[in-house]
């Protein structure tokens, strides 16, 4: 594989439509980048709103009551959101989540969910179609949504100790209503369900322990991903961030631990078993082990922006296409040309170089705005 290394004040950066111009890029059902990695995955953001306030996403401090987000009329409708699902299966997208903010939040989500449900990969197989969502109006809208389509989900949860929760979603939510919500998923046969659990040194590693002996063994999977430099608001520090590593030595003094292979090219979590068969946890560990050279997701943003990287800076409008009468066939080529083009590669980078904490780096998009 090609290591074409470009600055780190360049990864995410929309390139110029000029670049875009000449042939057309017709529909294979493969769609390589400069690097050779696939587009597999498409992340959809549906609102950029949420009702949790946590630190490591959309602090209070930031986000609050005068804050602007997008208007309505600023925000894909379902049709459009579908219309451009369709034109990225027939590139080789198979898999879909739904995300925000908190994709919950966006009224009438089922309908959305029936839509996307309805299309079809190439070889017409249906879509890998989940959600991510924090959980707390999961109860509620997991049968609804289960009805319309929707085949798993994953949700957030960063501690069981209702006193750290409350302080990390900083709205005072008590942990209760999430695990009513994952209960409701499973009854509603949404699974098998993941929850990821952002593990933050000094703030809620104590979680660790009782997150594992809480889910193990339950067909819960349990993931833990390293607090991440998203965005510009989260203040973060290298010094709060405990590695995978370290993760996966405490739960195996515990629970034993037997490493599994990848289920799929480009999965982000790397798998360990309970060698007592009592199930599997996941770590995440975009900063201390990048898994960019396998990276096959795109991001499309509330209001139609295609993001190439969860750390970019920018990204590529496809709305004024949808709204100004682009036909599908240019559309489709435009994508094409928008990945064909890529090579971002930002955690491989900060690897190399280190994180960019000397306030010259450009400001990268908020996590909240493009769904995890």
């Amino acid at each position: 594989m090609s290591q074409h290394v470009v600055p780190v004040s360049e990864i995410g950066r929309a390139r110029p439509a000029a670049a875009m111009a000449g042939l057309a890029i017709p529909a294979t059902g493969v769609l390589l980048d400069r690097l050779q990695r696939p587009l597999t995955d498409l992340r959809i953001s549906v609102t950029d709103r949420c009702n949790f306030r946590c630190s490591y996403c959309m602090p209070k401090e930031v986000f609050d009551k005068d804050y602007q987000y997008l208007p309505h009329s600023a925000l894909l409708s379902f049709e459009e959101i579908t219309r451009l699902a369709r034109l990225f299966a027939t590139h080789g997208v198979h898999k879909i989540r739904l995300t925000g903010g908190e994709p919950l939040l966006r009224k009438n989500l089922e309908v959305l969910v029936e839509q996307l449900a309805a299309l079809r990969t190439p070889d017409g197989r249906p879509l890998d179609l989940t959600l991510t969502t924090n959980g707390s109006l999961l109860a509620r809208k997991a049968q609804a949504l289960s009805a319309a389509g929707l085949r798993r989900v994953t949700v957030s949860l960063d501690g069981l100790d209702d006193a750290v929760f409350r302080s990390m979603n900083d709205v005072d939510f008590p942990v209760a209503e999430v695990l009513a919500g994952i209960e409701a998923a499973k009854a509603a046969g949404l699974g098998p369900i993941k929850v990821n659990m952002v593990v933050k040194r000094g703030t809620n590693e104590q979680e660790i322990l009782p997150m594992a002996r809480h889910f193990r063994g339950t067909g819960v999977v349990l993931r833990f991903i390293e607090y991440m430099d998203v965005g510009a608001t989260n203040g973060w520090r290298m010094d709060e961030v405990l590695p995978s590593a370290e993760v996966v030595r405490r739960v195996a003094e515990e629970f034993p631990l037997a490493p599994l292979e990848a289920t799929a090219p480009g999965e982000t979590a790397q798998r360990w078993a309970y060698q007592d068969g009592g199930g599997e946890i996941g770590v995440i560990s975009s900063v201390t082990q990048a898994f960019c050279r396998d990276c096959n997701r795109a991001r499309l943003s509330t209001e139609g922006k295609l993001y190439l990287c969860l750390f970019a800076n920018a990204g590529h409008d496809l709305r004024p296409l949808l709204r100004g009468g682009a036909s599908d066939e240019e559309i489709t080529s435009t994508i094409g040309h928008i990945w064909q083009g890529r090579s971002d590669r930002y955690s491989e980078l900060r690897a190399l170089r280190g994180p960019e904490t000397d306030g010259t780096a450009p400001r990268r998009v908020e996590m909240s705005y493009i769904g995890g």
